[in-house]
């Protein structure tokens, strides 16, 4: 597994539960260093030993925490470059789900040996209707998925209704409809970022 991931995982811990309880997932999933290096590869099961021991620590069905996952990648601060990226996907959030065929190569352009799921968006024939698969051989990415595009469809100030519908062997089907693209005002956007 890339390290970016597991630093995802450590960061949003940290970020929204301290660093105490960080430390303490670190120790459950016997981890030898209790911070990851990002530009690193680690095992697989070292991953999942994370999740096990995070979701644990806090009581957390594995669904809902990489769902609060998705959502601390693109709405914390710390992440702002991450959510600047997605938006450039499009100025409405149908165009940013009409381009997340692309996301993993463009997530390479970046980051080469970075391994995303594979995304197919299948237009349900019904206005604003989809159906988003991902295929990875790890579970939950469409969870994390669920947590990301919900975030952006409220940045985007669309109401929309998103659901994992389908488990199977190396795929995961998430339901997606949009019923009002203007529902609320989304947060501003500007190509360039503002210069601190």
């Amino acid at each position: 597994m890339h390290g970016l991931t597991n630093k995802a995982i450590e960061s949003f811990v940290r970020d929204t539960y301290g660093v105490d309880v960080w430390l303490e997932v670190a120790r459950r999933a016997r981890l030898d260093e209790p911070s990851f290096e990002a530009m690193l590869s680690y095992e697989d099961f070292v991953t999942r030993r994370v999740l096990d021991a995070a979701t644990d620590c806090l009581d957390k069905p594995l669904d809902a925490f990489l769902e609060d996952l998705g959502t601390y990648l693109v709405s914390h601060p710390t992440t702002e470059a991450l959510r600047r990226l997605l938006r450039f996907g499009g100025e409405t959030f149908a165009e940013f789900l009409d381009s997340l065929d692309d996301l993993p190569g463009r997530a390479r352009l970046a980051v080469p040996d970075l391994d995303l799921p594979s995304l197919e968006l299948i237009d349900e024939g019904d206005e604003g209707a989809w159906h988003l698969h991902c295929r990875y051989p790890q579970a939950g990415y469409g969870h994390v998925l669920v947590g990301i595009l919900r975030a952006l469809a409220d940045d985007y100030g669309a109401l929309v209704i998103m659901d994992v519908v389908e488990h199977v062997e190396g795929r995961e089907t998430l339901s997606i409809v949009l019923h009002d693209p203007a529902f609320a005002e989304g947060r501003r956007f500007e190509l360039a970022a503002r210069a601190s």
